[in-house]
């Protein structure tokens, strides 16, 4: 056993940098996505903005360094990646960057075990997956302060205020529109004391006279903007 965990933390240390040197240079890339992340998220100003694409932002710098300290001083490897990338085919398109993020993760572990880099390895696969556990557990990268959207049709001059603050921490009117001679149509964003109860907020609201639609969606159906 003893020699296993040798084999598997020293073997490469010679010709490929302490394991210290390895865990400081991908702590180093982390940091250096963070300040990257956060840049984009904070000066981010169109359209479309995507929190998925964020994240990739802060783990991309962490793998692309990996994949460099595989390939230092090693011409073989750096051919042997392009080959890599050349045969994996896929049937269909990634549309979400994490997906990209973690084929790239894959085929970088799968480098360092053919070409017998065990002890990065081990450091590349433990480090990466907390990275990508502390930006599931944070939700690194989101900007959305809601839980539902909730679109509401109702006669004009009915005040929704205490069933809202009932089921809501905070409430946010995102638009209003009036529709006809007395009607109107508002667009709210709630953040929920308890978002597991959102269909009571709906079903209270449609038992409340004067309301005509009540449209609920929650935040992980909308794209985020």
């Amino acid at each position: 056993m003893n020699e296993w965990i040798d084999l598997l933390l020293h073997s490469d240390s010679d010709a490929t940098g302490s394991p210290q040197n390895t865990v400081f240079l991908l702590m180093l890339a982390f940091v250096v996505g963070q300040v990257i992340g956060w840049t984009y998220m904070f000066t981010h100003r169109v359209l479309s903005y995507s929190q998925t694409f964020t994240a990739s932002l802060v783990v991309l710098p962490v793998l692309v360094a990996f994949m460099m300290m595989l390939m230092a001083g090693s011409m073989f490897i750096a051919f042997g990646l392009l080959a890599v990338f050349a045969v994996v085919r896929f049937r269909n398109v990634l549309k979400d960057t994490r997906d990209t993020a973690f084929v790239l993760w894959a085929i970088v572990e799968g480098m360092a075990v053919g070409t017998q880099q065990e002890s990065r390895a081990v450091i590349g696969v433990i480090f990466v997956a907390l990275v990508l556990f502390y930006l599931g557990l944070t939700q690194f990268g989101s900007r959305q302060k809601y839980d539902v959207v909730l679109n509401v049709l109702c006669a004009e001059g009915s005040s929704l205020s205490n069933i809202l603050n009932r089921h809501a921490r905070r409430i946010q009117l995102a638009a209003t529109r009036k529709i006809g001679d007395a009607a109107v149509d508002m667009s709210y964003r709630l953040q929920l004391r308890d978002p597991a109860r959102s269909h009571e907020l709906q079903s209270e609201l449609e038992g409340f006279e004067g309301v005509q639609r009540v449209s609920l969606f929650m935040r992980e159906d909308e794209s985020e903007v």
